[in-house]
């Protein structure tokens, strides 16, 4: 569940949001300090960072040594986890989209495909290096650490016509099943590195669990690969 289903501050957001954001923005806290932060009772805070604590949103955290000490054990200081700030990401999401929506209407369809070919140019720009540094990897599996460095968690799978690009996680997912010239221009952009036609099998930004991308065996031949009875997992 993401934390941030009401956006906007104030008293349209739930008590939990609050304790959320309150967190996000002042860093680790205790109960007794955001209950006086958000003028709340301590009993309802620490109601509410039970259930982030239960949906894995926050963790407690041991107090420093060098915190003021009052009778009895110090205070837990509670932060978000990863996947609490995962919970405010669609907020960035949908400044992205308000921009390229503008992008649309100023622009034309031209040029939001020329902010995605740009947005992708991260891919050739990193290919060579990666290909240099690590010259007993396949152009796929050099692929696949340049997508898992940007946040994809992308692996490479083995297939009856050649090889599978699968990035298990999208960071820009949302945007892109509003404005598809982003996975379009990914997809030429993969191409262009490896200088043959890939086909595009699945997305995430349309529904589907993984991105799937199939590259002929004809693009790989020749290039280093290890196992190919295995998934290759990438190291970020």
């Amino acid at each position: 569940m993401e934390i941030n289903e009401v956006p906007v501050p104030g008293h349209d957001q739930t008590t939990r949001q609050r304790v959320a954001r309150s967190i996000l923005v002042n860093g680790p806290s205790t109960a007794a300090a955001l209950a006086e932060r958000l003028d709340l009772t301590p009993a309802a805070v620490r109601r509410h960072l039970d259930q982030l604590l239960e949906e894995g949103l926050v963790e407690a955290r041991e107090p420093r040594s060098q915190a003021t000490r009052g009778r009895g054990r110090p205070a837990k200081a509670f932060a978000l986890t990863e996947s609490g700030r995962d919970g405010f990401d669609q907020q960035y999401d949908d400044l992205a989209a308000q921009a390229l929506r503008f992008l649309a209407e100023t622009g034309g369809d031209e040029a939001v495909r020329e902010f995605a070919a740009r947005r992708w140019a991260f891919i050739p720009e990193r290919f060579e290096g990666i290909r240099a540094e690590h010259p007993e990897l396949g152009s796929a599996e050099v692929l696949a650490q340049v997508f898992t460095a940007e946040g994809y968690a992308a692996t490479v799978r083995d297939s009856p016509v050649g090889e599978q690009l699968c990035q298990q996680h999208c960071p820009v997912a949302h945007v892109a099943h509003e404005f598809p010239q982003l996975c379009e221009a990914e997809t030429e952009a993969i191409s262009l590195v490896l200088g043959s036609h890939v086909q595009r099998l699945a997305t995430i930004a349309h529904g589907d669990g993984v991105c799937t991308t199939c590259i002929p065996s004809s693009t790989v031949t020749g290039t280093a690969k290890s196992t190919p009875t295995k998934t290759k997992e990438t190291v970020s």
